[in-house]
């Protein structure tokens, strides 16, 4: 497709169990100051002005609940929820599923609760100026060794060339559809277009775009909240 304008749709996959934060309930739906990570995520998804609507991917358990329920009567018509698979690949299948007419899509992990707006407008931004796969990166701070099965180090990459992924990740509606088509699962999509050969583009990401994994995670995030730091402020 040539026209560049057409609609945004996101994608938040969040129907896996998040067992290492070590909580009893899915790890999108704990909570931080209030509000859960999914809601958190999906309002600054909205907030950009830049995506048109979201469709949230949930346990098959919890296929009947609301948007209401999820994220608050403010941003609810704008999102819709369905049910997800055993992987994650299978949530981004139904996910695209859910996203007829979409000219692209934003895949998110709810786990990033305090993306800032501005990220997705950089990776929206991105795809209109022409670009059909966007993700946001930043540069690697620690030295990286990669090792054999046993623990054997064999090599010390270039850090300089080296980049942390985040999300949201951006992509013509096409090409991620193609790409997912017959993905057994991948924690990445990017992964799932590169295998076809296609040129996937980075745009600056931002430290508050982390991702809430562990029981340390969810303190940072509970600590950047309390300090009064704005999550949609860049840093």
């Amino acid at each position: 497709m040539n026209d560049r304008n057409g609609p945004v749709v996101g994608i938040v996959p969040a129907a896996g169990r998040g067992v290492r934060l070590g909580e009893p309930l899915p790890k999108a739906f704990v909570e931080l100051e209030g509000r859960t990570m999914l809601a958190r995520s999906v309002e600054a998804m909205l907030a950009s002005g830049v995506v048109d609507r979201v469709v949230i991917v949930v346990p098959p358990e919890s296929a009947g609940t609301t948007a209401t329920r999820l994220v608050g009567e403010s941003f609810a018509a704008r999102v819709q929820v369905v049910a997800g698979g055993t992987e994650r690949a299978d949530s981004v299948r139904a996910g695209l599923a859910a996203a007829p007419g979409a000219r692209f899509v934003l895949v998110h992990d709810a786990a990033r609760a305090l993306t800032p707006a501005g990220l997705f407008v950089r990776v929206v931004d991105a795809l209109r100026a022409g670009c059909d796969a966007v993700i946001p990166v930043l540069p690697v701070a620690d030295t990286i060794k990669s090792v054999d099965d046993v623990g054997i180090v064999t090599g010390t990459p270039d850090r300089s060339r080296l980049r942390a992924v985040q999300t949201p990740q951006g992509f013509d509606v096409d090409l991620l559809s193609r790409a997912n088509r017959d993905a057994a699962d991948a924690t990445d999509d990017a992964g799932l277009v590169e295998r076809l050969g296609e040129q996937v583009t980075t745009v600056a990401g931002d430290p508050l775009a982390f991702k809430i994994t562990t029981p340390l995670d969810l303190v940072l995030a509970r600590a950047v909240l309390a300090s009064g730091v704005p999550a949609e402020k860049e840093m």
